[in-house]
């Protein structure tokens, strides 16, 4: 059964409006020779010119009591942004009910476990088809998350990049509308690879852009969580992250349409090259 006690801090009072784009990595940084952790990945990146990281609990929630201090003390010293990728054994689409139910308490615990660090988004892929339709999908996932208990984190849902997952921009932005507690977070290399390369020009991304904005306001562009990289893909969808100048991702043209439509928030680089392509975009945005 799903944990009774949700008993986490609500911090987000304390959160200062993001008022521009910040740029960051997905994971720990790669350094030259380091090994890093959370705490002196903060500070790393911090040093190089990024303002976020996004925790990676995607085997297991590796924030606790050991390490927590540590982090919050830089993150607070840096005032640096913090989310976290949830587990990816999530499925609110499972066949059992019990997997469904253990699927909630894995984003329960990631959600409590971010709140001791102060982070802002806990972002996850919702679930898969598996046989039933895309209509049955909705609703099972619709259902279970308007069960879990929000205290201040927000709950990203992900856009896909297979066409097995549910997650199109479409069925999430609906889920916003229906779920309080979820906002997007919109992953624009899944988007491109799961339509088998859509993405080419500045109109593409702002057409996304402008669907968001309608749908759910511009405040939603103004409070965006962004997942962006170079990927390799098939007619099946996404296959692999690639660093940014080696795919056909047109980085250029959706950072213009981030800037032109006043977007604000966090974008996440996410590949194998984290910390150097995170730069690059940061660097490109700032010259557009």
């Amino acid at each position: 059964m799903i944990k009774a006690a949700f008993e986490i801090v609500c911090f987000i009072g304390k959160v200062r409006t993001i008022n521009r784009l910040l740029f960051g990595i997905s994971g720990l940084p790669i350094g030259k020779g380091q090994k890093f952790n959370y705490a002196s990945g903060i500070t790393y990146l911090k040093g190089v010119g990024l303002d976020a990281m996004e925790l990676l609990f995607v085997r297991s929630v590796n924030v606790s009591d050991k390490n927590k201090d540590a982090i919050l003390e830089n993150k607070l010293k840096h005032d640096f942004y913090l989310s976290a990728h949830g587990s990816y054994y999530i499925n609110l689409n499972a066949n059992e009910r019990q997997k469904q139910e253990e699927s909630m308490q894995r984003i329960i615990n990631a959600a409590e476990a971010l709140a001791k660090i102060q982070g802002r988004s806990l972002i996850f892929h919702p679930g898969f088809y598996l046989k039933d339709s895309k209509e049955m999908t909705y609703e099972t996932i619709r259902q279970n998350l308007s069960k879990l208990p929000y205290k201040g984190i927000d709950y990203r849902l992900e856009t896909t990049g297979k066409g097995t997952q549910f997650g199109t921009l479409e069925e999430l932005v609906s889920l916003c509308k229906e779920v309080s507690s979820c906002k997007l977070c919109v992953d624009f290399a899944h988007i491109h690879a799961r339509n088998n390369g859509i993405l080419k020009k500045y109109d593409d991304f702002a057409k996304l852009l402008q669907y968001i904005a309608d749908q759910l306001g511009r405040a939603a562009l103004h409070d965006l969580h962004i997942h962006m990289g170079g990927i390799q893909y098939s007619e099946k969808g996404e296959r692999n992250h690639l660093p940014l100048e080696e795919s056909d991702f047109n980085f250029t043209a959706c950072l213009q349409a981030l800037k032109d439509y006043d977007v604000k928030g966090c974008v996440i680089c996410e590949g194998p090259r984290v910390e150097y392509d995170a730069l690059l975009l940061k660097k490109t945005y700032e010259t557009l």
